[in-house]
């Protein structure tokens, strides 16, 4: 078909009846065209998401980690809000106000309107 399905190890057991090509690890970086997608583990959502920083762009593709107004859902198995609160802290804030965030799904946001909001999200618990 053209394309590889990739998953993190933490995340492959339950997507087994899926079905996956490789392993895709923290930092691995993924050629697409000339775009260089850099790997960052993002867990909480899952143990095993992912976001993707688009090399020398402002582009951070966030999945389901983080969306306008707070994190990814933490109400189900295997994900956990502090998890998901760390990770964004220490993996997603460390990009520069302007960096565009694309989530999974919905609009799209900046870091720099998201950061200031932190304490709101640990303190609403969601």
């Amino acid at each position: 078909a053209g394309y590889e399905v990739a998953v993190t190890r933490l995340d492959a057991p339950k997507l087994a009846d899926v079905g996956y090509d490789v392993f895709l690890d923290d930092t691995e970086v993924i050629e697409v065209g000339h775009l260089r997608l850099d790997a960052i583990h993002n867990p909480g959502h899952t143990p095993g998401s992912i976001s993707f920083h688009v090399r020398d762009t402002p582009l951070l593709f966030t999945g389901d980690t983080l969306f306008p107004g707070g994190p990814g859902a933490t109400h189900f198995d295997d994900a956990d809000f502090d998890t998901i609160i760390g990770s964004i802290q220490s993996r997603l804030f460390t990009f520069p106000d302007d960096t565009v965030v694309l989530p999974g799904h919905g609009s799209d946001t900046t870091i720099g309107a998201e950061r200031p909001h932190l304490e709101e999200w640990i303190e609403r618990g969601w």
